[in-house]
């Protein structure tokens, strides 16, 4: 996010990181420990206030151009909203994904499995609960998938270009994003 806002800023780009943005929150709010070090889960924030941030993100989306929204749904709350580039990043190597989470956390690596873990089933409960009637309006009624598949957030044919992290690094990463918004 922060490269791409970067090259994009002269061009009158500006950029919201949800996860920045909740995580400052939480601490505010003391809804969790900074010295755990570890990454909160959904389940911090009432219900009420994750729907606001999130249809927020996706109005700023509707309503203004050249934003670069940056979370766990971005790419689903942009789900036909016109004139929007979906990017879905993502590690297929998961040893350099706990890698990653250990460094930036400092914790072990069982610590880092089991956090990874707890907040992608946390959250993915809680978002198919909140957003069950949008994902039927905007993914399913669309004819992106079946009414039979089960909510994925994360699926790559919800977004117009997917990185793999493991094999593809930051340079070129922001180069494949740059090159899909110049052409």
């Amino acid at each position: 996010l922060n490269e791409l806002r970067e090259e994009l800023k002269f061009d009158g780009w500006t950029g919201f990181s949800g996860g920045e943005f909740m995580r400052t929150y939480a601490l505010e709010k003391g809804l969790f420990a900074q010295e755990a070090g570890l990454h909160h889960d959904s389940r911090h924030y009432e219900d009420d206030f994750d729907r606001q941030i999130d249809f927020g993100m996706r109005t700023k989306l509707e309503s203004f151009h050249r934003q670069i929204i940056e979370s766990w749904l971005s790419g689903f709350l942009a789900q036909g909203v016109p004139g929007v580039l979906k990017v879905l990043m993502y590690c297929s190597e998961d040893a350099i994904r706990i890698d990653r989470i250990v460094n930036r956390d400092q914790i072990t690596v069982e610590e880092a499995k089991k956090n990874m873990h707890d907040r992608y089933v946390a959250n993915l409960a809680k978002w198919s609960r909140l957003y069950y009637d949008q994902w039927q309006e905007w993914v399913v009624t669309r004819g992106i998938v079946k009414d039979t598949d089960p909510i994925d957030f994360w699926r790559p044919d919800l977004y117009d270009i997917v990185i793999d992290t493991y094999s593809t690094n930051q340079k070129q990463s922001l180069r494949i994003v740059m090159d899909a918004l110049t052409t």
